[in-house]
């Protein structure tokens, strides 16, 4: 409005002379003032045409009705008040050309009626203009009629903040007939009066009110169009500095701190994009120098397999996972204590580096004790409803509430995190979320309450926009909670590189944290794999296999093991010794001792989980029932070589193991 009034001003006042000034200032409020004097001369053309015709009289006097009633149909979507004055003001000039048509304009009183009224009628108008035209206000707006239509008729709007692609409204909710809970409700509506998408439209609460905020309307989607990841954001930087994973719908970039956000909730429904925000942030965690990788992925590399040669242990099983589990929860206490001794309340990048500096020594002397570093540890866990479901829905409980001291996070994905598939307590102990699209039913699941009520809506996303998602967070702006992103696109062929070229910038796992979990995995992690500098070609799934073509004249056909053996030769008699007898020197007549070598055996394949059958498959050479076996496995768990795993199984605690 301020706007429209400068550029009626503009016209002319260039132009020299003070008169010329004066009429360019009053042009806008001169045509109620010409509308005044055409109803005079229509007046006085009534008059000459119908003074002395009884029909004209009556011509007349309908018109004036019907004019009057057209006025207040017309007006029907303005406001009460701008209706009732419009009516009035064509009614009174209708019926003052109806009367000086028949009396004639310059007869008592209709001439002292038009020099009354006329002027009157002309100041209102006016009068109304400048009470429109005032850029300082925060109250009434052109937007009242979109209010009154979602219900929130008495609230002021203040002056709006444009930018591109974004418009920011203050508001204020009427005093005590409102609150912001209002406003929240009222969200799907004013989207549907604007006609965009309901995650086009939040709002931002004052949290020192509860009646003020601000509406923020984005209504172009600017996430449709597919951005690929752009590199790494910050290769052989810390951990500690942001992942940039994707963008805003306002162009900021979405940023993720793993430290600050202590335990990561990735949710989405199938096709919601899960997979390549996990390529995303993986690429961006492998280009990081001062953190290690365990990574449980029941898809055996479908995904992420280009990662495994980067990782310092991974599992591919449900009793893999869980014994990842429970070195995860040993490996807590051994950190916290390094840590501790070293003089660092929580894990910081100078935790990583060599100890040279006297302030964290863990000598008494406080001189300076040179001990390696130690690195931030992440234990990602794709798919992890299967692993809860196979260990316990509790599991992650003790490690998500001890971790953040020990320098460790937990990246937990999954489809929906029901109380069915994760605990209330395990969800509670995950405070950050990467919401991807869901079913609107399990959102609150992901999301904060709060942020759902400030217009956060994944559910309308489901799995028709991949990649779409809400990043809840510690460290990033409140404000940014329910503002959508989208992750970058991205391809497991960057994993490939990301794990070859940044290899000599990881730093590995540590002494302490590698002590304490072979102490409870064994040689399941003492004989991993462990990183290397490629996974396509020194181990983890082979994403290009070899063919006949590939092979040269060079390589050797025959194993050089094998170069002394006659393949003419005729096999030897075959006997009925089990092919997996009783390792060597353990006495079928000393069952404990079997029993004892059957564990150590299972060890050596790195078997750590073990349940009542895999220990019936050696009963016939032990000579003992299922009963009996039961029984040793009961005495075992009691004296802390087993410890339950759930689901009837055991995991085996090793004896002494080094790392």
């Amino acid at each position: 409005m301020e706007q429209q009034h400068e550029e009626q001003l503009k016209g002319e006042s260039a132009l020299a002379g003070v008169g010329k000034y004066l009429l360019h200032r009053a042009k806008p409020h001169l045509p109620p003032w010409l509308g005044v004097v055409g109803t005079g001369i229509a007046g006085e053309g009534a008059h000459l045409m119908w003074a002395d015709s009884p029909w004209g009289a009556a011509g007349l006097t309908l018109a004036s009705v019907a004019l009057t009633g057209a006025t207040w149909w017309a007006a029907r979507g303005t406001s009460a008040q701008r209706r009732l004055h419009t009516a009035i003001t064509v009614a009174a000039g209708s019926v003052w050309v109806t009367s000086a048509a028949l009396s004639g304009p310059l007869s008592h009183p209709v001439i002292d009626l038009y020099a009354m009224g006329g002027p009157v009628v002309a100041l209102s108008w006016n009068v109304r203009m400048v009470m429109r035209r005032n850029p300082d206000a925060v109250g009434e707006s052109s937007d009242k009629g979109l209010l009154e239509k979602v219900g929130l008729a008495r609230t002021k709007l203040g002056t709006p903040k444009v930018e591109a692609n974004k418009v920011t409204v203050p508001y204020a909710l009427p005093a005590g007939e409102a609150t912001n809970e209002d406003m929240s409700k009222a969200l799907p509506r004013v989207a549907s009066a604007l006609d965009v998408p309901t995650t086009a439209v939040r709002y931002r609460p004052d949290p020192e009110s509860a009646r003020k905020g601000e509406l923020v309307i984005v209504p172009n989607d600017m996430l449709k169009e597919v951005i690929w990841y752009p590199g790494p954001s910050a290769p052989g930087g810390s951990i500690a500095e942001p992942l940039v994973i994707g963008v805003y719908d306002d162009g900021r970039e979405l940023r993720l701190t793993l430290p600050q956000a202590i335990h990561l909730l990735v949710m989405g429904v199938t096709g919601s994009g899960k997979t390549e925000a996990a390529l995303d942030v993986m690429a961006e965690v492998l280009t990081r120098c001062d953190v290690a990788v365990w990574l449980s992925d029941p898809k055996r590399g479908q995904d992420l397999g280009e990662a495994f040669g980067a990782c310092d242990w991974v599992v591919t099983t449900q009793d893999g996972a869980a014994t990842m589990i429970a070195a995860f929860e040993a490996v807590i206490p051994a950190r916290q204590l390094w840590l501790g001794s070293h003089g660092y309340r929580s894990w910081e990048p100078a935790a990583a580096r060599r100890q040279d500096d006297p302030d964290h020594t863990c000598r008494q002397d406080r001189t300076a004790c040179g001990c390696p570093g130690m690195p931030y540890l992440i234990g990602w866990f794709e798919e992890a409803a299967n692993t809860l479901r196979a260990v316990d829905d509790d599991a992650f409980t003790g490690i998500a509430q001890e971790a953040r001291s020990a320098g460790a996070s937990l990246v937990v994905s999954m489809q929906r995190a029901s109380g069915y598939q994760i605990s209330t307590d395990t969800r509670a102990s995950l405070p950050s979320a990467l919401c991807m699209g869901v079913d609107e039913r399990d959102a609150g699941f992901a999301l904060p309450s709060e942020v759902l009520d400030a217009g956060a809506n994944p559910g309308a996303w489901g799995n028709k926009r991949p990649g779409y998602c809400y990043l809840v967070q510690a460290g990033v702006d409140e404000e940014l909670w329910s503002t959508p992103s989208r992750t970058f696109r991205n391809n497991p062929v960057t994993l490939e590189w990301v794990t070859r070229e940044f290899a000599s910038v990881r730093m590995p796992v540590d002494d302490v944290t590698a002590t304490a979990a072979a102490s409870v995995a064994g040689q399941l992690y003492t004989d991993r794999e462990g990183p290397t500098a490629s996974p396509a070609t020194e181990g983890g799934p082979q994403r290009a296999a070899r063919t006949d073509n590939d092979m040269t004249p060079a390589e050797p056909l025959v194993d050089p093991e094998d170069e002394g053996i006659d393949p003419e030769a005729e096999l030897p008699e075959a006997t009925d010794a089990p092919m997996f007898g009783a390792p060597t020197g353990t006495d079928p007549d000393d069952p404990r001792e079997a029993m004892e070598e059957i564990l150590r055996h299972f060890e050596s394949t790195g078997q750590m989980v073990i349940q009542t059958k895999d220990v019936m498959e050696h009963c016939d050479r032990i000579g003992r029932s299922r009963p009996w076996v039961a029984g040793e496995l009961g005495r075992l768990g009691r004296e802390g070589r087993l410890v339950p795993a759930g689901g009837h199984k055991y995991r085996i605690v090793p004896a002494l193991t080094s790392a």
